[in-house]
């Protein structure tokens, strides 16, 4: 009876972690943010941002990206929405996101990328103002804005 109780326990215990492990590497998080900037030829853009988690945990970022290409254009993206996913804890959204872009807007424009950074991948969509065109690669990085 003792092994057979033991055995049961051993079984509970082991399916509460694994369920832990699983539930924490599915952390929901979505950043907003907005960004400006500028190209010509090198492509510079900064913005500010707010990561919030379905556990209740957000933080303040700051966001920096450069790349080059074949650019020429100033543009604005406001009310910009990012949704992560492999995310074990806030401070994996943290580092700098591989990206490539094409694109072509005058006035109103928008934006929808995916960028990743390791496992962890960030989709990106957003509605702005400027004049762009071109193609381009680069990082986005994402640090923490104290």
């Amino acid at each position: 009876m003792k092994g057979r109780r033991f055995v049961q326990t051993s079984m509970v215990l082991c399916a509460l972690t694994l369920s832990q492990v699983v539930s924490a590497a599915n952390l929901e998080c979505t950043m907003r943010f907005s960004l400006s900037g500028w190209s010509v030829i090198y492509k510079h853009m900064s913005g500010k941002g707010v990561v919030t988690c379905k556990n209740g945990q957000t933080m303040k970022v700051k966001l920096d990206s450069h790349g080059g290409g074949l650019t020429a254009g100033k543009s604005r993206i406001d009310d910009g929405i990012g949704n992560f996913s492999d995310i074990t804890k806030i401070s994996d959204v943290l580092g700098t996101y591989a990206q490539a872009d094409a694109s072509a807007g005058a006035v109103k424009s928008g934006t929808a990328q995916v960028l990743t950074k390791g496992e962890v991948s960030l989709a990106l969509s957003g509605a702005g103002q400027g004049i762009e065109l071109g193609v381009s690669l680069g990082g986005l990085t994402i640090s923490e804005d104290k």
